[in-house]
């Protein structure tokens, strides 16, 4: 499909995500290392992985509805939505599990 936004054009890439594109080339690695892009059962995704990587960081840094964000990405309201809820964990923050010698956790600031 024209006209849609897609990973494969650099340009898209710093404004949705404010990585180069080589910092988002690694994410999209680290993303597929974390079995994001496994196969699984059912229909099989309408978009790569980087474009749904992007999917998610613009849904996220412009607040547009899923009705808004589809378009834009060639995929049906729904189908954007299923990449949100799926990819979206893998791309949030996680707690951290360690800290380093010496480090004095403050839990309560009292």
């Amino acid at each position: 499909m024209t006209g849609v936004i897609t990973a494969s054009e650099p340009s898209w890439i710093a404004p949705f995500t404010v990585l180069s594109p080589r910092g988002f080339d690694k994410l999209v690695t680290v993303l597929g290392r974390k079995g994001a892009d496994a196969v699984r059962k059912g229909r099989p995704w309408g978009l790569p992985l980087e474009d749904r990587a992007l999917l998610v960081t613009a849904y996220w840094r412009t607040n547009l509805t899923m009705r808004q964000l589809a378009p834009l990405f060639g995929v049906s309201k729904s189908a954007a939505d299923r990449i949100i809820d799926h990819l979206g964990p893998t791309l949030a923050l996680q707690q951290r599990k360690r800290f380093a010698k010496g480090t004095v956790l403050i839990v309560d600031g009292t």
